[in-house]
């Protein structure tokens, strides 16, 4: 029974990535125990399929990685079922859920155990510690409860990158093939793929979930190492182009450009997550080799072009509003796509203060437009993260904003509109300022359809930009039926909430 069942909850309804989460746990534990995954993305019954394993009797252990949103809501009935009818196993969760609402998880009394962060050592430890009847208290990076309270073990250092093994994709091929499964036709290519290059951020944004996991720290691997993985991955599975899901791929010039020289004989286009402040210092020779080997597009988190909220959300560096349009037209001469995500909504005295910094976005937003309209925009509304000791969350609890406190709570269609960013049931954002910011985002892609939704053909994009451009120069933004009626219609990608 010490067999161990890895299983990666539905995240997208398409467009399916390589589990990488997951799969670096198989790889912490491939040629220690035996290990199987389950993909919920690829499954019609997922719970039919772990069952099946289940009753064989030889497995003892489930790890579960758990994000919020669509995987937290397949995980919670899941995980609960299985430990009624298995309850001899050991329930393990991961990911960016457990890690911050501890409590939730372990109270529910069918999770028992949380990796907090990275369990490249932390899974094997654990199971070897059950194996083997002794004490799994002094393993880093684990929360648990016992007689009662909840306990949460020191931090490890991240761990160099590089002297991982290198993840069984081999292993994967053979549950889920890799070519039909994950390799999907995006704006990138006909083949895109899913790779993590690094992990963690060396910022402090008091807003991003990633803070409390990693505490501003920053590990990657060799800009050869990725060379090499990305290689395999083409010439094996024929992979085309790449989404680097690293929290911030761009922290190391030197590394960026080394990469880039590396792949572009390759001919793959790619895209990844940056800093504005930070790549604003990169050269303009560094800028187009990143071009020239294939990197179209760049996510960029610009969360406001007001230099008080940035600082109210403690963005750190020499980000300005000012340098946020300015990168935006710098970018133009490169052809690289600046993909800028804004955070609206956040905490203010007044509610006429909270709208007056919605009004402010909005036109900000129209100014870089104006600048370069190729700029993709991706607008969220505030939602709290718990930081701990960070002056923003202390400003959050202070106007009376309260986490469920069951895992059941947590599968309420309105907190999983929390999850997703779109409606975060904060107290100081009204029925109508979140109207108004859902309503202008309608317009604002109407006139603007994103590059990313592969499906639009040029009349498409003409028409409904002919249909919104008189309501974007008036600013009305009221009641957008007749766009939103043609997004629905034609199935309008939202990249905010489902990628390319």
């Amino acid at each position: 029974m010490n067999k161990v069942l890895l299983y990666n909850p539905l995240s997208a309804i398409a467009k399916h990535r390589i589990p990488n989460s997951i799969l670096n746990i198989a790889a912490s534990i491939e040629g220690k125990y035996e290990w199987v995954i389950v993909d919920g993305n690829c499954e019609a019954d997922p719970l039919k399929k772990i069952e099946s394993y289940l009753d064989t009797g030889e497995f003892g252990y489930l790890g579960f990685t758990v994000m919020p949103g669509p995987q937290l809501r397949q995980a919670i009935p899941l995980s609960k079922a299985i430990k009624a009818k298995y309850p001899y196993t050991t329930m393990i969760w991961g990911g960016y859920f457990p890690s911050s609402q501890p409590k939730a998880v372990l109270n529910s009394g069918f999770v028992d155990f949380i990796i907090n962060g990275p369990g490249d050592h932390a899974f094997p430890q654990l199971i070897d510690a059950l194996e083997n009847h002794k004490p799994y208290e002094f393993i880093k990076n684990l929360i648990y409860k016992a007689d009662g309270k909840i306990t949460k073990t020191i931090k490890e250092d991240l761990i160099d990158q590089d002297s991982l093994p290198p993840l069984p994709y081999d292993r994967l091929d053979t549950f889920y093939p890799i070519t039909d499964r994950y390799l999907g036709k995006t704006y990138l290519g006909k083949r895109t793929m899913a790779y993590h290059s690094s992990i963690g951020c060396p910022f402090t944004c008091s807003f991003c979930a990633v803070v409390p996991i990693y505490e501003a720290r920053w590990k990657a691997k060799s800009a050869k190492t990725v060379y090499n993985d990305v290689k395999y991955l083409k010439d094996k599975w024929g992979a085309d182009a790449i989404e680097f899901h690293d929290n911030n791929f761009f922290v190391s010039e030197k590394r960026t450009v080394e990469f880039a020289k590396l792949i572009e004989p390759e001919n793959m286009t790619w895209w990844g997550m940056a800093r504005i402040d930070t790549m604003d210092k990169f050269s303009d020779a560094s800028l187009e080799q990143i071009r020239r080997a294939g990197c179209k597009i760049i996510f960029f988190g610009a969360e406001s072009g007001n230099d008080d909220i940035l600082e109210q959300l403690d963005k750190g560096g020499t980000q300005t509003g000012k340098q946020i349009i300015g990168f935006a037209e710098r970018l133009k001469k490169f052809d690289i796509i600046p993909e800028y995500s804004f955070v609206l909504g956040t905490p203010a005295p007044t509610p006429e203060k909270v709208q007056a910094q919605i009004d402010f976005e909005i036109n900000f937003i129209k100014n870089i437009k104006a600048v370069n309209p190729r700029t993709e925009i991706v607008l969220y509304t505030y939602t709290p993260v718990p930081t701990e000791g960070s002056e923003l969350y202390k400003q959050v609890l202070e106007q009376g904003f309260e986490y469920p406190q069951t895992l059941e709570d947590w599968m309420s269609p309105a907190w999983e509109s929390f999850d997703l960013r779109k409606n975060p049931l904060t107290p100081w954002l009204k029925p109508e300022m979140i109207d108004k910011i859902r309503n202008f985002e309608t317009v604002l892609n109407g006139v603007y359809p994103t590059v990313t939704d592969i499906r639009l053909n040029d009349l498409k994009r003409k028409s409904i930009k002919l249909l919104s451009s008189l309501r974007y120069k008036a600013n009305l933004y009221k009641y957008p039926y007749e766009i939103k009626l043609l997004q629905k219609y034609w199935k309008y990608r939202q990249p905010e909430i489902q990628g390319f």
